[in-house]
């Protein structure tokens, strides 16, 4: 294509799949989502290739696997730089490039995140909203601008008006990038914290929300046995009836925090728009995993690959170049976004790369329904066994996760069991058929592709050139 687009990417942080009105979710508001919807190609399918934040984010903005890149780990000293990150690529082609919010390729906790060779002009960085950092937060300091004591966000985070959200700085911050751009295209990353925990969002919005109406996790009471097998095996917190940390009321926060970011979308598009930039201009909207919710019992993340925490929102925009309206339900993987802006771009894909550019469904090229035979996922010690203050919390275990159109295959390595399921037939995830004999062949074909798939995403190093 020989005009190259500007680029707003937005991706929130841990949301799930199902939490946008115009693709089924009938308690949650989000109209700037239902146009962007109705406006280009919403992926239903799409899946993180780990359910923790720095693998996903470091896998999403290279295109390959987080084992391939080193960067497998939560709290990880530094960013490997094991290969060029898509905005690195884009700023060296001659993008002007942004960031507002999250990077979260290294460790954040007691520091300000160290920069690695990421390509952006403007970064304004955030990891979170509280106020951990006594320099460099620029969120904090944009609250001490308005005369707002940053602490208070900890405090009383629901009294905050709305205006003075993190998710809303994060667009005000994109909208002053794209206000200021000049004649070279531009790629502006917009990464808030939202709907991540503690689920605190403004009170005016959590009002929009009865928790009594709202559906409530996906629970039997045999996920506490099913959970009580997987105790060795990490997350963030045990097993519970929903009731006994009110998942309703949760559910309602965390549908509230996603309207939130719903208006910070729409301001955004209301500029680009204004600026008269729109057709010039691909939207993605995403978010690096998803959230548990109280699905199973479970809240937050860690080691599991149940739909609502490694399947997550896709929406692609370009009007007049992308399909309109086009639901596609393919399996994609969030590998795929850094391939599919190079391939928009016209620029060189790197060799290593091993997401497959979406352009050709975007484009109607090809079939809408069909990408990739299966996906994968990833958890290599993810979440910090000796991180201060957590010692002793996590084992550092290591899993992965095949899926394909039908059944889903986890592997929870060093550990005498796993997870099969039959998404056609159980698509709430109940039914482990990890030890049926009716299922053992399929087992067995789902281990051999997994095992397959897994030494086929080796990086095997620099290009060949000779024969020995």
């Amino acid at each position: 294509m020989p005009d190259r687009p500007n680029i707003l990417w937005i991706c929130t942080d841990q949301q799930r799949y199902d939490t946008i009105g115009a693709l089924g979710n009938p308690h949650v508001h989000t109209p700037n989502l239902d146009r962007l919807a109705a406006e280009g190609v919403a992926f239903t399918h799409a899946f993180c290739q780990s359910p923790i934040c720095t693998p996903s984010r470091a896998s999403f903005l290279t295109g390959m696997y987080p084992s391939t890149v080193h960067a497998c780990t939560n709290g990880n000293e530094v960013w490997a730089g094991a290969a060029p990150l898509i905005s690195r690529l884009l700023a060296d082609a001659g993008y002007d490039t942004g960031l507002a919010g999250k990077l979260h390729l290294a460790g954040a906790q007691g520091r300000i995140e160290p920069r690695g060779d990421d390509g952006y002009r403007v970064f304004e960085w955030s990891h979170h909203p509280e106020n951990n950092w006594p320099a460099g937060h620029a969120y904090a300091d944009w609250l001490r601008g308005r005369g707002y004591d940053p602490d208070l966000v900890k405090a009383s985070p629901e009294a905050l008006p709305v205006e003075l959200h993190q998710s809303i700085w994060c667009a005000e911050r994109a909208i002053a990038f794209i206000e200021q751009a000049g004649d070279r295209p531009w790629l502006m990353s917009v990464n808030p914290f939202d709907p991540h925990a503690p689920f605190d969002p403004p009170a005016e919005i959590l009002a929009h929300y009865d928790p009594a109406a709202l559906p409530g996790p996906l629970f039997q009471e045999s996920d506490l046995a099913s959970q009580a097998r997987l105790s060795d095996v990490d997350f963030q917190n045990p097993a519970r009836r929903p009731e006994e940390f009110d998942a309703k009321r949760i559910q309602a926060a965390y549908y509230a925090m996603i309207e939130l970011l719903d208006m910070a979308v729409g301001r955004m598009m209301q500029v680009v728009e204004r600026l008269g930039q729109r057709e010039r201009t691909i939207v993605i909207f995403t978010s690096d995993h998803g959230e548990m919710l109280g699905d199973h019992g479970l809240l937050l993340k860690g080691c599991r690959f149940y739909e609502g925490l490694v399947r997550v929102p896709l929406l692609i925009s370009w009007p007049g170049r992308f399909q309109a309206g086009l639901v596609s339900d393919a399996l994609v993987e969030l590998t795929d976004l850094a391939p599919t802006l190079l391939h928009a771009c016209g620029l060189p894909m790197p060799e290593r790369v091993q997401g497959r550019s979406l352009l050709p469904i975007l484009t109607g090229q090809a079939e809408p329904h069909v990408h990739r035979d299966f996906v994968r996922c990833e958890y290599y010690r993810a979440l910090n066994p000796d991180a201060p203050g957590r010692q002793g919390l996590f084992e550092g275990t290591y899993a992965t996760m095949f899926r394909d159109q039908r059944y889903k295959l986890v592997v929870y390595h060093g550990h005498p069991l796993g997870e099969l399921f039959d998404l056609q037939a159980d698509p709430g995830e109940f039914d482990n058929l990890w030890n049926d004999p009716a299922h053992a062949a399929v087992r067995f074909d789902l281990l051999k592709r997994s095992f397959d798939a897994l030494a086929f995403a080796v990086d095997i190093g620099p290009k060949q050139v000779a024969y020995y």
